[in-house]
C-alpha cells in the first residue's frame, strides 16, 4: 500500500484490501492509515516514524484484528518516497501475511498434545477403571445388604461417584482410541440446525434469543458429522451456559475464508470455511481465556473441564483450528475454521 505525505493512502492492492476488510481500493483511497487501523495501532504508529524520519523501518508480528475473520498476523516493512527536493513525500508499506503459517504451527502443536494427552489417558484409563470397577461392585453390594438407611445411601453415594469417575475416564479416552473419522458430505448448515434444536431443549435456553447467519453459498464437503456435532454441540451448550440464568444472545454465523487455504497431503490447495458462535455472557478474563482449552480445566460449578478440550480435539482431527476470543463484559466468540474437502480430495490424518 502507498501512502501521501499526510498518512493517507493512495494505493492499497487487492490483498491489502482483505487484510482491511475492504470491498476495493477506492473504499481506501484518501482514508488516514489511523482510521483504517486505529491511531495506537502498530501499523499507524510504524507508518508516522518513516514519514517523519524519512528512514526505512520494519515490524514483525502485527496483530490485525478484523471483523469477520480471525485476526491477522503481519509483517511490516515499510520505506519513505522522496519529491524532488529530497524531502519525504510519502511511504511504501509491504504487508506480509503470517497468519496461515502460524496457524500451521499451532495445528502441529497441538497434534503433539494430543498425542501426550492420549498416551496419559490410556495409563491412567488401565489405572483406574479396574480397580474402580471392583470399588462400585463392592459398593452395590453393601448397598443391598445395608441394615439400616443411612448405610444404604453412604453406599449408594459411593455407587454414583464410582460412576462419575468411569463417564470422566470414558471421555478422556476419546484422546488415546485415536479414532478414525468417518468422512461423508456434510451440510454444515445441517449440523447446525441439528445442534442448535437440541440446545433448544435444554431449560437453560429459555432466555436465550437464537440468530442465524448462514452463508448459502457453501456448498457440501467432506466430514464426519456425529463429531462436527459434538463439537458445535458444546461449543453452543458452553454459551448457553455461561448466559444462565439471565439469557442473551447467541449468534450462529458460517462463511467461505478465501484468504486462507489449507494444503492437503496430496499438495492440493483448498478453501476453508469458518463458524462462529459468539454470545453476549459475561465473557473470560485472558488467562481463562488461555486454558479453556485444556483438559480439566475448568471455572463453572460441576463442569468436568473436558467439553472444549474434546471440541478442539475433533476440530484438529479434520485439520481445522478452534479459536476463542473474549472480552469481559461483552461474551464470547468460538471460531472453527475447517477445510472445505470435496470428495476424491487427500484426507487429513486420523481420517478414513
Amino acid at each position: 500500500m502507498v501512502l501521501d505525505r499526510a498518512g493517507a493512502v493512495e494505493q492499497m492492492n487487492a490483498q491489502a484490501c482483505r487484510f482491511f476488510e475492504l470491498p476495493d481500493a477506492e473504499a481506501a483511497r484518501g482514508v488516514a492509515l489511523e482510521r483504517l487501523a486505529g491511531d495506537e495501532h502498530r501499523i499507524a504508529r510504524l507508518a508516522r516514524t518513516v514519514l517523519a524520519s524519512g528512514l526505512s523501518a520494519q515490524e514483525s508480528d502485527l496483530r490485525l484484528a478484523r471483523r469477520q475473520d480471525a485476526d491477522a498476523l503481519l509483517d511490516v516493512a515499510a520505506s519513505p518516497l522522496f519529491d524532488a527536493r529530497g524531502d519525504a513525500d510519502g511511504a511504501v508499506l509491504v504487508l506480509r501475511d503470517r497468519t496461515l503459517q502460524k496457524r500451521l504451527l499451532q495445528l502441529e502443536a497441538e497434534r503433539e498434545r494430543f498425542q501426550a494427552l492420549g498416551q496419559m489417558a490410556a495409563g491412567l484409563a488401565h489405572e483406574i477403571k479396574n480397580p474402580l470397577g471392583g470399588i462400585r461392585g463392592a459398593a452395590e453390594l453393601l448397598a443391598r445388604r445395608a441394615a439400616d438407611a443411612k448405610a444404604r445411601e453412604t453406599a449408594e453415594l459411593i455407587v454414583r461417584e464410582a460412576t462419575r469417575i468411569a463417564a470422566l475416564v470414558e471421555d478422556l479416552m476419546v484422546f488415546a482410541r485415536g479414532e478414525a473419522l468417518k468422512l461423508r458430505p456434510v451440510n454444515i448448515h445441517e449440523v447446525l440446525d441439528g445442534v442448535l434444536a437440541l440446545i433448544g431443549l435444554d431449560e437453560l435456553s429459555a432466555g436465550v434469543a437464537v440468530e442465524r447467519s448462514y452463508d448459502p453459498s457453501l456448498p457440501e464437503f467432506l466430514a464426519d458429522p456425529d463429531r462436527l456435532t459434538q463439537v458445535f454441540l458444546n461449543l453452543a451448550r458452553n454459551a448457553v451456559q455461561a448466559m444462565a440464568p439471565a439469557g442473551g444472545s447467541l449468534v450462529v454465523a458460517t462463511r467461505m475464508t478465501l484468504d486462507h487455504r489449507v494444503t492437503t497431503p496430496g499438495g492440493r490447495l483448498v478453501p476453508t470455511l469458518a463458524v462462529w458462535i459468539e454470545d453476549t455472557g459475561p465473557g473470560m478474563a485472558e488467562d481463562v481465556r488461555r486454558q479453556a482449552t485444556t483438559p480439566f480445566f475448568t471455572t463453572r460449578s460441576g463442569g468436568t473441564g473436558l467439553g472444549l478440550a474434546v471440541a478442539d480435539y475433533w476440530v484438529t482431527q479434520h485439520g481445522g483450528m478452534l479459536h476463542l476470543d473474549s472480552e469481559l463484559g461483552r461474551g464470547t466468540r468460538a471460531r472453527v475454521t475447517l477445510p472445505l474437502r470435496r470428495a476424491g480430495a487427500a484426507a487429513a490424518p486420523g481420517v478414513r
